[in-house]
């Protein structure tokens, strides 16, 4: 038990281990408009299980976030968390409303030029 006789490399030993964890976790984002409640909870400064709700609770019913100032928008998040949590935030882009591609017009073979119906169907019938 020799390495207990001199404790001291071994707390600096663990503290150093303690603060790269803490430093890979921190280097981490999340973008407040993708993430769970236990996302947002564990990545953000000062955000317990009830703010974190309340963060996608507000998400939910009035849209994504367009940009990370508008957390304070959301009930018990303010200036200082917002601060604080800055650098940990992104805010993806809004998802769009999946629409079907526009089908470009078929060209007209080479050297046909493209049938017209004609404005006066009568004019069609003779």
């Amino acid at each position: 038990m020799k390495f207990l006789s001199h404790p001291r490399p071994l707390l600096l030993t663990l503290l150093l281990m303690v603060a790269a964890v803490f430093t890979a976790s921190a280097a981490d984002k999340v973008d407040i408009n993708t993430a769970s409640a236990a996302q947002l909870e564990a990545v953000l400064v000062g955000i317990g299980p009830s703010k974190a709700e309340a963060i996608v609770a507000h998400r939910k019913a009035n849209g994504p976030f367009k940009s990370v100032d508008e957390l304070a928008l959301v009930k018990g998040i303010g200036l200082k968390t917002i601060e604080r949590n800055r650098d940990l935030i992104t805010v993806g882009a809004p998802a769009k409303a999946a629409t079907a591609p526009a089908r470009p017009a078929a060209a007209p073979a080479a050297g046909k030029a493209p049938e017209q119906a004609p404005a006066n169907p009568a004019v069609a019938r003779r």
